[in-house]
């Protein structure tokens, strides 16, 4: 596991199809299906980064408003899904294995100051990821070893120049923006491709022989180390 595979199988958000997202249950069900990473999404608060997606909490929580406009109390206190809570980053890292890289997503403003100042790198792999260019790069001035990518849901034309300028490892593009020119004019680059958001074996093959290092998928359980082999990995769900 990690990043060494030749195809890596990232889950997205833990688990997001089989669990309440970036819960540790979530994240547990992703490593029990063998995955070689999981993916998450960090907010900083009080100087805290804890793990949601939204910047609001009422889609995954039983709370309402904005994360900013909550305390990290009253943030622990909401039910995240089957009594799960929001974790803390440094809970999520420490209920996975050693093995099992993580790509954390910077979601906030001052994300990536906060990350930098409690660096998890070391023996585990780890990329830092973004759709806010701006905080990936100041990322990336205080972690400049660091592995870094930038996030893509539209096309640019400046996608690769993007990924040079940070020295990413990957550019990770949306599903519908992934090709085969894509994928060769990144490896010229000196860049790996990741592509979200693969919950199709069939695609994730596809993507696979065209040279993309690795997918996101919400349900590991279909697009698994197991379904890598061709046999599908049931989990009781579907």
């Amino acid at each position: 596991m990690g990043f060494g595979g030749n195809f890596l199988i990232f889950g997205h958000r833990g688990a997001a199809g089989l669990a309440p997202e970036n819960t540790l249950a979530s994240f547990r069900r992703a490593v029990a299906l063998g995955v070689d990473a999981v993916e998450f999404d960090v907010h900083c608060v009080q100087g805290r980064l804890i793990v949601i997606h939204d910047d609001a909490v009422d889609r995954t929580t039983n709370g309402r408003g904005k994360v900013a406009g909550h305390t990290l109390a009253t943030l622990r206190r909401l039910d995240a899904g089957g009594g799960e809570r929001i974790p803390f980053l440094e809970e999520v890292l420490a209920c996975l294995p050693p093995q099992t890289g993580v790509n954390i997503e910077l979601k906030s403003q001052g994300s990536g100051a906060a990350l930098a100042a409690c660096w998890p790198g070391g023996e585990r792999d780890v990329l830092v990821s973004s759709f806010d260019l701006a905080e990936l790069a100041n990322f990336r001035r205080s972690c400049r070893h660091a592995r870094c990518a930038p996030l893509f849901h539209r096309r640019r034309s400046d996608m690769l120049a993007v990924a040079r300028g940070l020295n990413a490892w990957s550019i990770n593009v949306a599903d519908h923006l992934a090709n085969r020119s894509l994928v060769r004019a990144a490896q010229a680059a000196g860049a790996l491709t990741l592509v979200y958001t693969v919950n199709d074996l069939a695609r994730a093959r596809q993507l696979a022989a065209w040279g993309v290092k690795g997918v996101f998928t919400d349900y590991p359980n279909r697009v698994s180390a197991g379904g890598r082999r061709g046999d599908r990995q049931s989990d009781g769900q579907r």
